[in-house]
């Protein structure tokens, strides 16, 4: 079996769910290896693939965090952090690859009053209230 040592498998909360339609000959393909013992399962070889992918690409992708300025991972904003900014006078732009979260007290007008900006490459959790806030300013 394949298995990748450098990431363990993530946990349900450390991970996004995500549906990809496939032809029936690519399926084939993936139930046979999975069948032949080369795969756990079939999100397991589409995980290594992915992964795999992502490595080939990895000086591209490392050039396109350093040049777009993201913060890589995770980036949790919570209601002090936006209070600080706010009383500072400051207006955040969020740019994150991975997850960005948004304390669930953080109210739609605390985001709206400090949140210029939010980019985020991956997910974004924050509450349905606020996300609508900021509907405006995501890229």
């Amino acid at each position: 079996m394949s298995t990748d040592a450098r990431e363990p498998k993530p946990k349900a909360g450390d991970s996004e769910k995500i549906t990809i339609n496939l032809g029936y000959v690519d399926l084939g393909h993936i139930d046979l290896l999975v069948q032949e013992g080369f795969y756990a399962n079939r999100t397991d070889l589409i995980r290594t693939a992915i992964r795999n992918q992502i490595d080939r690409h990895g000086d591209a992708l490392r050039q396109a965090v350093t040049r777009k300025s993201v913060d890589l991972g995770l980036r949790h904003y919570s209601r002090e952090d936006l209070e600080a900014a706010r009383d500072a006078g400051q207006m955040l732009h969020i740019r994150v690859l991975g997850l960005a979260t948004i304390a669930q007290d953080v109210t739609p007008e605390l985001a709206r009053a400090t949140i210029a900006s939010v980019a985020v490459l991956g997910a974004l959790h924050a509450s349905s209230a606020v996300k609508a806030a900021l509907a405006d300013r995501m890229r």
